[in-house]
């Protein structure tokens, strides 16, 4: 079964000559960076190497949530926010946000209690935001058949469509003025004493003052040809979409094996609430003792496992000439398969929890892959060893809800305006100048 089709976006024909920035990538996070800059007037390229939010921004939960992220990420997370609210208006497409709040439900008090210490994160943002039970609970999760001793509900967080927001913000960029170049891989940077230059794309060259890294899961491999090291991994997701039903939950919900939120089409999106796949290949040798905190803090969601993975990595090639055709040329789209164990898992969760779903099908299944750091937080930030080049990568399963605030920093970043927020805690550097590196739950 095919993963998820994206709302199609055509591509510009023409290659233009010179442009101020190119951005590398047509997730949610390049599209978002490119609108930025093309509504402030500054000339971009989208390159895309496939088609527009094929991969992981079209893959995803379509969550748009602030509540147990990492403290470092609020701030951001409050201008994505934002800029969901008036998504539509702004772009004149659809986006199908909404705010829907999205409980995350505690099996013991100790989790509860962790919980109800989160949310005092948002205190001094005046965020609505602590564990509801009893009564309460039961009205937001109707018919539901669940043991737990409570749930963190954050109204202020939401869903939207994952096949329609990047298309529909990449459409938006263009009407701005942005060049929007799909199924045109970016094969390299193009340097002029030590700086930015241009790109080398595989229809040819565009000069340009700056680019802007937004390759989700590639990002490391076109990273590593330019001589950054980025540790970065992929990990594996699978989801699933229901057929429509009457009367099942708004609100979006977290529990033990399963995930879901109310679709546009009255569906709904599950995946598993406990558990990701993470493939062993070389680079997780490679990037063993960068990851080994997060693996220490996650390892009872994460389940290892060696598959055709290996194979596939071991044979990529990891540097290239301008000339050669590129890793991103001959896997245009990021089509893992979902594992069939989860999905069985987490179906039979979802159903055991809500009798409406006992009269819903499968419709349909996908995977993708999700690009994570070490500390399970984002790069956003400038390269010092390669001035104009700017990585926005790594957003660790948390990049659709963020991408809109994300896109602005990197447009701050790349135009050198005053940043929306203090990029200090997104900064590449972090992993080499001694900082501790491990995730934050923020308890």
């Amino acid at each position: 079964m095919p993963g998820p089709r994206p709302d199609p976006v055509s591509e510009d024909r023409r290659l233009p000559k010179r442009v101020d920035v190119v951005v590398i990538g047509g997730g949610i996070i390049g599209v978002s960076a490119a609108l930025e800059l093309a509504e402030r007037g500054v000339s971009v390229a989208l390159c895309e190497k496939g088609e527009i939010g094929a991969e992981q921004s079209s893959r995803n939960w379509g969550w748009v949530r602030i509540s147990l992220r990492d403290p470092r990420e609020i701030p951001l997370m409050l201008d994505a926010i934002r800029s969901w609210d008036g998504m539509e208006a702004r772009t004149g497409h659809r986006m199908g946000y909404r705010r829907c709040g999205i409980l995350f439900t505690a099996a013991t008090n100790r989790a509860a209690a962790d919980y109800e210490r989160w949310s005092r994160h948002l205190a001094p943002h005046q965020i609505d935001c602590g564990v509801v039970r009893g009564a309460d609970l039961d009205r937001l999760m109707p018919g539901h058949r669940l043991a737990v001793k409570g749930a963190l509900h954050t109204p202020l967080d939401g869903r939207a469509e994952p096949q329609w927001a990047a298309p529909g913000i990449a459409l938006a960029a263009r009407a701005a003025g942005a060049h929007v170049l799909t199924q045109c891989a970016v094969r390299s940077l193009d340097l002029a004493a030590g700086r930015v230059a241009g790109v080398i794309t595989e229809r040819g060259r565009i000069a340009c003052d700056g680019v802007i890294l937004a390759g989700g899961a590639w990002s490391r491999l076109f990273a590593g040809n330019a001589g950054i090291d980025l540790p970065q991994l992929k990990v594996l997701n699978t989801v699933l979409r229901t057929t429509p039903v009457e009367g099942g939950p708004e609100v979006s919900l977290w529990a033990d094996g399963f995930a879901l939120r109310r679709r546009a089409d009255g569906g709904y999106t599950i995946a598993s609430g406990t558990e990701n796949t993470v493939d062993i290949v070389p680079d997780s040798f490679r990037l063993a003792r960068a990851f080994l905190p997060a693996f220490r803090a996650e390892w009872r969601s994460l389940r290892f496992r060696v598959s055709g993975r290996w194979g596939e990595e071991a044979a990529e090639a990891r540097t290239w000439r301008p000339d050669e055709t590129t890793p991103f040329e001959r896997t245009r789209i990021l089509d893992p398969a979902p594992s069939q164990r989860m999905l069985r898992s987490s179906w039979a969760e979802a159903r055991r929890a809500f009798t409406v779903l006992e009269g819903a099908e499968v419709a349909q299944s996908w995977a993708g892959l999700i690009d994570v750091t070490p500390d399970a937080i984002p790069v956003i930030s400038p390269v010092a060893e390669v001035p104009g080049l700017i990585i926005g990568t790594g957003f660790s399963g948390h990049g659709f809800g963020i991408g809109p605030g994300a896109g602005r920093l990197l447009a701050d970043l790349a135009t050198a305006r005053a940043p929306v927020v203090d990029p200090h805690d997104f900064r590449l550097s972090r992993f080499t100048d001694g900082s501790r590196v491990a995730p934050q739950t923020g308890y």
